[in-house]
């Protein structure tokens, strides 16, 4: 939401000044100088990227119209992995296998569609607790595994928006040359009124005006929203990764996920006693 709601101001200040200084709003509307910046950009991000990537950069753009996670949402993780770990020593890691091998039909997975939504942070917990549940992986093995996983994931993540700002410090340069094209066009017309020609010199700036403004304004804070939205949600993989590993260990359930808890950004984290109130309700409603 803050997103466009900051577009909105970033528009709003430019043209509203504009407007202020005696400008005509119809004359920044030029669709040759549009379909020049954006037609190219398009081509651009079709040339540089793969399909799969580019794909990922439209979902995750699409992403940032949305919230950072939020302490509610570490709860509900925190409170699904107490159960699962409370199950394990209940039933025996045995009874862990339905949850891991069809997590879509698990009675406690199903109970937080938020997470099963989530196909790269439910893969990646399932593929852990199917090692875990193997046995004969030292604790250390397991934890740098992950941390390659981890690692993995991280890094075509930060594909798209480092492919977007790229993509942003080109577009002062497509400004330039929508801006020189229509210098063009004007020298084709040299001989002919003032104000035709003054009309097309005005059209060729605004080539220049779109690039720079689409720049700044637009594609590099959007590609850095994208890289906070990352940087926010692959907490959760390490919240998983340290509760999976006290598991591991043998740690007991609220034990194990109070290492977990410990992970989590201190804006967001849940308190000792939030999260053990928490888990008592999971435990009073089984």
């Amino acid at each position: 939401m803050l997103t466009i709601v900051g577009m909105a101001v970033v528009a709003i200040a430019v043209i509203g000044g504009f407007i202020m200084e005696g400008g005509h709003l119809l004359v920044l509307f030029q669709p040759a100088e549009f379909l020049i910046i954006g037609g190219a950009s398009i081509g651009i991000i079709l040339i540089s990227l793969p399909m799969k990537v580019v794909k990922l950069m439209i979902a995750q753009i699409m992403g940032t119209l949305g919230s950072p996670p939020s302490k509610e949402s570490y709860v509900r993780l925190l409170v699904m992995l107490y159960e699962i770990f409370q199950a394990a020593r209940k039933d025996g890691l045995v009874a862990m296998e339905s949850h891991v091998e069809k997590p879509d039909e698990s009675k406690i997975l199903k109970k937080y569609p938020e997470f099963l939504a989530n196909h790269h942070l439910l893969s990646f917990f399932v593929d852990t607790m199917r090692l875990i549940l193997t046995g004969g992986v030292p604790a250390q093995d397991l934890e740098a595994l992950i941390d390659s996983d981890m690692e993995t994931h991280h890094t075509e993540v930060a594909r798209p928006p480092n492919a977007l700002s790229k993509l942003g410090d080109s577009l002062p340069g497509l400004g330039i040359v929508a801006a020189v094209l229509g210098v063009v066009i004007t020298m084709g017309a040299i001989g002919g009124p003032p104000e035709e020609i003054g009309h097309k010199v005005g059209a060729a700036l605004v080539g220049t005006f779109l690039g720079i403004l689409l720049s700044y304004g637009f594609v590099q804070p959007l590609a850095t929203n994208m890289e906070n939205m990352n940087v926010e949600r692959s907490k959760y993989y390490m919240v998983i990764k340290q509760a999976l590993l006290g598991f591991h260990k043998g740690m007991a359930p609220s034990i194990a996920v109070e290492f977990a808890r410990r992970s989590i950004p201190s804006d967001v984290r849940p308190g000792f006693i939030e999260l053990e109130d928490a888990c008592k309700a999971t435990r009073e409603k089984s």
